[in-house]
């Protein structure tokens, strides 16, 4: 049998995350969420344009990679409620995990603390 993993253990948080009862809430997601997504995605790929532009220094890429991972953590941190957000998180997040980018502990964390707050 497998080895479960913090990898594991987050793709199943995550689809559990998207289980949801019938009388859940509508299927849209919070502009709130859609803006921390968006914050993300321009920030991975601000990363890597600054890991890939010749001549970027190690402040740079210091600077570009806590941006980046600052912004991954806030839609860890965020606490889906309705139906449309936690389903949006749970596909951002599972792309993102197939990527390798969920690899901190602070993930797991933000991401267990999000539920609770639910």
């Amino acid at each position: 049998m497998p080895e479960i993993t913090r990898r594991t253990l987050l793709a199943f948080t995550a689809v559990a995350s998207v289980v949801e009862p019938a009388f859940a809430e509508g299927k849209c997601t919070s502009r709130e969420l859609q803006a921390l997504i968006g914050a993300h995605e321009a920030a991975y790929v601000a990363l890597h344009r600054v890991v890939h532009r010749a001549g970027s220094n190690s402040h740079d890429r210091k600077r570009a990679d806590r941006i980046e991972q600052e912004a991954l953590l806030a839609i860890c941190s965020y606490p889906a409620i309705s139906r449309g957000d936690r389903r949006a998180k749970a596909e951002y997040l599972l792309a993102t995990e197939t990527r390798g980018e969920l690899d901190l502990e602070e993930h797991m964390q933000a991401i267990l603390h999000s539920m609770m707050q639910s």
